[in-house]
């Protein structure tokens, strides 16, 4: 018998690669063949070398583009129809959106969703959440099983969008434990920091993340730039790569401006895992997240954790025993929760430590690959199908 086929739509390959690059080699050894399909880039030959066959998406873009949007629905189903999948996986959310709709007009057994994050939250202006709701009720309509990473947007999808019970399933969201560690000794860590120029004594703060406003930089720098001469023993390192189809990408000058201040960018790096062994401190000063993947690894790497408060931040970070919980867009919390953690390295210890058995507790990503599993056989059974013998019957 073949296996059962399934495609996975993002926008972008760096999404299969570094959102699901793990997850697609599960499902692969699990006995089902694996298609990934969205905009081409730097990241195919990666996914492709997981077993994954790529599929380039002429229509699929970041920016806002309605008319490529609408053309995508177009581009996605041909291509289901081509393919003949047994099951349509989409991400994000505008493949989230014009996916299922595609999915489902072309007649596909099985369509799943994954709600990284609901893009309005409930505390944004009416017309947005009126607009983005309304979308994700159509779109949801489509499909068979809504994997739901955070709690209190599965909640939602069940009270105020009416998304019936029997297709929310809460996933949740992990991490590779075995590749996000703590240093195993000092040496680790001194060469690490040699490596990047940073003596043993200062204090590194890191942040990971796209070089947008929304991942809450413009308050971060802020917030760095007012600590004076409290950062003169500490290093604020940045790590993530320009993203200029975002409306809301950095200029050069708030770039520039935060050089002066002594932040040091490193750009994209596939060594993510050593620079959190090499950090003190993490700080995540995002304005939206649904289950923030970088906090997982930075807690996962032992390191305490400032982080906005808001969904998703709230189920990584336990306000006061891991981490600090501050304002969304506020310079003057981010400061004031740096300043104390800079200034107190039992203070960083503990909230560490504690970081680090939570992660080991809830965020390993085994426990999501296996939902993702079991929710794919039980739809295969629903339509007569049957889940490849290495997947959980």
């Amino acid at each position: 018998m073949s296996r059962p086929r399934v495609v996975h739509v993002t926008t972008t390959d760096i999404s299969l690669e570094l959102l699901l690059g793990p997850q697609l080699s599960a499902f692969i050894d699990a006995g089902y063949e694996v298609v990934g399909a969205s905009a081409p880039g730097g990241f195919v030959p990666a996914v492709e070398a997981r077993g994954v066959r790529h599929v380039p998406l002429r229509h699929a873009t970041r920016a806002m583009a309605p008319t490529e949007d609408v053309q995508a629905i177009g581009e996605l189903r041909r291509l289901f129809r081509e393919l003949r999948p047994d099951i349509v996986h989409t991400h994000n959310p505008k493949p989230g959106l014009y996916g299922r709709l595609a999915a489902r007009a072309a007649r596909v057994p099985v369509v799943v969703n994954t709600v990284h994050g609901l893009y309005a939250l409930p505390e944004d202006r009416l017309a947005k959440r009126a607009v983005v709701y309304s979308l994700e009720r159509l779109a949801s309509s489509c499909s068979d099983a809504e994997l739901v990473q955070n709690p209190e947007d599965l909640e939602l999808l069940r009270s105020t969008l009416r998304v019936p019970d029997r297709k929310l399933h809460l996933l949740g969201n992990g991490v590779d434990l075995q590749r996000f560690r703590p240093p195993t000794d000092g040496d680790e860590r001194t060469r690490l920091r040699a490596a990047l120029g940073i003596d043993d004594d200062r204090v590194v703060v890191g942040a990971v993340g796209r070089l947008v406003a929304e991942k809450g930089y413009p308050e971060l720098f802020q917030a760095w730039r007012d600590l004076g001469e409290d950062r003169s023993e500490a290093t604020l390192l940045v790590v993530g790569p320009d993203d200029p189809d975002k409306s809301d990408a950095l200029d050069r000058d708030v770039l520039e401006r935060a050089r002066a201040d002594g932040v040091r960018f490193l750009g994209m790096r596939d060594d993510v895992e050593e620079l959190y062994r090499a950090m003190d401190l993490y700080v995540l000063a995002s304005h939206r997240e649904g289950y923030p993947r970088s906090a997982m690894e930075a807690a996962a790497s032992g390191l305490p954790i400032v982080a906005t408060q808001i969904r998703g931040c709230r189920q990584v970070v336990d306000d006061g025993v891991t981490g600090l919980l501050v304002p969304v867009r506020s310079a003057t919390g981010l400061g004031d929760a740096l300043r104390e953690l800079i200034g107190d390295a039992d203070l960083r210890e503990r909230m560490g430590a504690a970081a680090l058995e939570r992660a080991r507790k809830e965020f390993d990503q085994e426990r999501v690959i296996a939902t993702t599993l079991d929710v794919y056989a039980t739809q295969l059974r629903r339509v007569g199908r049957s889940a490849p013998r290495g997947a959980p019957a």
